[in-house]
């Protein structure tokens, strides 16, 4: 079976260039371009990709899907204060819930699967919206683009350093990117692949249950395809409201199962994170900073190839969708990376654009050609000096840095809590006291031993500027942990805390006979506080 040629590859419907399909059918079989064996190479390097990462990012990660999973299915694990106001569905932690339920009942949950197996659960997840941005990708410019917009994805620092995690947002970009190839508006020229709107639809409803500001990029979607359907009426009503209705109704009788009353998670949501600015809470930011600070570091060395082939793709509705979703994020206070994480892979599939571009053949003829196709015939790719001086800067700016994010950077705190979960299968730890900002590290669903654990809390006060546990801690580490010994019934068996506070308790240390036993290496430079360089584990001396 050869690879199959398109009279169009794809023009965005706005005026667009596209580029053709330059594969040489007689260099590759159609197998070897398969859906299949794309996959499998995806899956392979997220699978790869996901046990490098060995670093905490957010507290996010941990504390709002596998702690509720855990708690779920183990009856044990901390549920934050956001579960007890209802602005998170269950939807996203009964994932992690099914994986967890499996290993229980196979006696598999030894700390070291508990460990690995959530993160390895998530890279299938990557692997799928690897394979869909290479589908979205081929239909609207043909395999050329899609081979290169692949490599894109996976040389994106920021990609490989936080898609195998278990945020909200991840699979919420795997949806985006899922949900965009079946949707009509978008690659309405594409005329050999299949589109179905509803699949679309029904892919981003559940992109929207799991996290409701997903609703910023398909009110976009679905606004541009209402604009142009000509069966706007059966869009509306026989597509829209009941498939929104359905997956609506779905997720909130399954919240009103775990929560045991009604709860309509997306309007308490937009209520403390729009209309109330509750985020701000966690810290604020310029409103510009996503277009001066955030998406650029995400796209890192990306960035002048992705506004180059943004200009020359003249894809004004990729383009837009990119500029609305950072305009919105930017009206908020509260910003943060990964919120703008489902645009990402959109704006790499247009740095795919600009490398196809520079791709000479050994024919005459320029592989980036306006709507006709021209298939290569025993000619070999020959690669323009600027093209392998452009691949090669995005190598060498992008490896070292996903490396070192994934592998070294804030590892401290993860491989504390490893270290305890081990301690605590062979029974060596009896309680444990985090002496540290609050929700610095991984909880029960890494420990994975119900024992008592106590961190400082931090839930948004009612009253303005009044400080919690974690900021009264930060001001006064000594006068802090006095006040916490005195209503000790019996100490900790461990307690753990950042270097930078270990140099101001270490006299309450050696007075209540604690010892060091651990010392794990954190960070080289700081990043929202003081230098955390180093995690130090603490044990009580009965002795």
């Amino acid at each position: 079976m050869e690879i199959r040629k398109r009279k169009n590859a794809g023009g965005d419907g706005d005026g667009g260039a596209s580029v053709n399909d330059v594969s040489d059918p007689n260099s590759f079989s159609g197998v070897s371009r398969s859906p299949r064996n794309i996959f499998l190479l995806c899956l392979a390097f997220r699978v790869v990709n996901a046990l490098l990462i060995q670093t905490y990012f957010n507290p996010d990660e941990h504390w709002q899907s596998l702690e509720v999973a855990h708690r779920t299915v183990f009856g044990y694990g901390y549920m934050t204060w956001e579960w007890k106001r209802g602005i998170r569905s269950y939807l996203h932690p009964m994932v992690f819930a099914f994986l967890y339920k499996v290993l229980q009942v196979t006696g598999l949950d030894t700390p070291y699967i508990m460990r690995k197996a959530p993160r390895l659960m998530q890279s299938v997840f990557s692997a799928i919206g690897d394979l869909y941005l290479y589908k979205l990708s081929d239909a609207l410019y043909g395999e050329n683009v899609a081979s290169w917009s692949l490599f894109c994805q996976m040389a994106n620092w920021f990609v490989f350093f936080c898609l195998n995690r278990t945020f909200s947002n991840c699979l919420e970009t795997v949806l985006t990117i899922m949900g965009l190839y079946y949707w009509p508006c978008i690659r309405n020229n594409s005329t050999d692949y299949p589109v179905n709107r509803k699949w679309g639809l029904v892919i981003a409803a559940l992109a929207c249950a799991i996290r409701p500001t997903s609703a910023i990029i398909w009110l976009y979607v679905g606004m541009l395809e209402l604009f142009l359907t000509p069966d706007k009426v059966k869009f509306v009503i026989l597509e829209v409201i009941p498939i929104g209705s359905m997956v609506l109704s779905f997720t909130c009788l399954l919240d009103r199962l775990m929560y045991s009353s009604w709860v309509i998670v997306p309007l308490n949501f937009l209520k403390f994170n729009f209309l109330s600015s509750g985020g701000d809470y966690y810290g604020t930011h310029p409103w510009h900073w996503y277009y001066s600070q955030g998406f650029l570091v995400m796209l890192f060395t990306f960035t002048p190839f992705s506004i180059t082939g943004m200009i020359k793709s003249k894809n004004r509705k990729l383009s837009a969708l990119i500029l609305w979703v950072l305009a919105v994020y930017s009206l908020l206070g509260h910003k943060e990376f990964r919120f703008v994480l489902p645009v990402l892979p959109i704006a790499l599939i247009f740095s795919g654009y600009a490398f196809a571009q520079m791709e000479v053949s050994g024919s005459a003829s320029s592989s980036v050609t306006k709507k006709k196709q021209v298939p290569r015939q025993n000619h070999t790719i020959k690669w323009s000096p600027k093209l392998r001086l452009s691949v090669f800067f995005l190598l060498v700016t992008n490896i070292p840095m996903a490396l070192y994010m994934s592998l070294f950077h804030q590892r401290g705190t993860e491989d504390a809590m490893n270290y305890l979960s081990d301690e605590a299968y062979k029974g060596r730890v009896k309680s444990i006291l985090f002496l540290m900002p609050c929700h610095s590290t991984p909880y029960y669903s890494t420990l994975h031993h119900n024992i008592p654990m106590q961190f400082l809390d931090c839930t948004p006060s009612e009253e303005k500027g009044e400080l919690d546990e974690s900021d009264r801690f930060l001001v006064n580490p000594l006068g802090f942990a006095s006040e916490l010994a005195r209503n000790w019934s019996e100490p900790p068996s461990h307690i753990v805390l950042f270097a930078s506070e270990e140099r101001k308790l270490r006299n309450f240390m050696i007075q209540h006979s604690f010892k060091e036993v651990k010392r794990f290496f954190h960070a080289h430079f700081k990043v929202d506080r003081d230098l955390q360089s180093s995690v130090v584990v603490f044990v009580v001396n009965h002795t």
